[in-house]
């Protein structure tokens, strides 16, 4: 499960993992929902990779491997997806788009509190990428340190999805692509 609000990049997000695994010979089932996208609303989809024909798009509640969060509050909001061994991977940058957003520090601890859960500054790691736009692909490294994703195939498929927007752009996506994984194997979280 994936998950943010619009203007994120979860279907980005989405759309770089199931090129990677296309690449390597897996099978790949997504889908999406873009709710209030436009409206900064919450956004979310799904990706499913198997080495075995797939039945179907859609996660069943307790069946996630991981929950991928661009948000905090959106990521916790897909917990019953999880699967008893599964992942929570989330940036810890909230999004406070809706008048009644909980104060961050009690979303934070929330997250905190899920065993294995793994909290990533996505933001400061995009700014230091170069561009506070790569959250988005802070949070595929952060999470391709946990899927049968080679990194070098998984950069490629970034620096190929970007290509159209020139090469500062690619450079500053591998650099936010390599910061999110260097972060979670060095257990530098936030």
């Amino acid at each position: 499960m994936l998950a943010g609000v619009g203007g994120q990049g979860v279907l980005s997000v989405a759309a770089i993992l199931a090129e990677a695994a296309r690449r390597l010979g897996l099978q790949v089932r997504q889908g999406e929902v873009h709710g209030m996208s436009q409206r900064g609303g919450a956004v979310q989809a799904t990706l499913r990779l198997s080495d075995r024909p797939i039945e179907g798009d859609l996660v069943a509640r307790g069946g996630a491997d991981m929950v991928l969060g661009v948000e905090p509050l959106e990521a916790l909001r897909y917990l019953d997806y999880l699967a008893p061994a599964g992942r929570l991977v989330t940036s810890a940058d909230p999004y406070e788009n809706i008048p009644d957003y909980p104060p961050p520090e009690q979303v934070l601890a929330a997250v905190r509190a899920i065993p294995g859960a793994v909290l990533v500054a996505a933001g400061d790691l995009a700014r230091r990428a170069g561009s506070g736009r790569t959250a988005n692909v802070v949070m595929v490294g952060a999470a391709s340190a946990f899927l049968p994703l080679p990194a070098e195939v998984v950069e490629a498929c970034i620096g190929e999805g970007f290509a159209a927007k020139g090469e500062r752009v690619v450079e500053a996506n591998r650099r936010a692509f390599a910061l999110g994984r260097a972060a979670v194997e060095g257990g530098a979280g936030a």
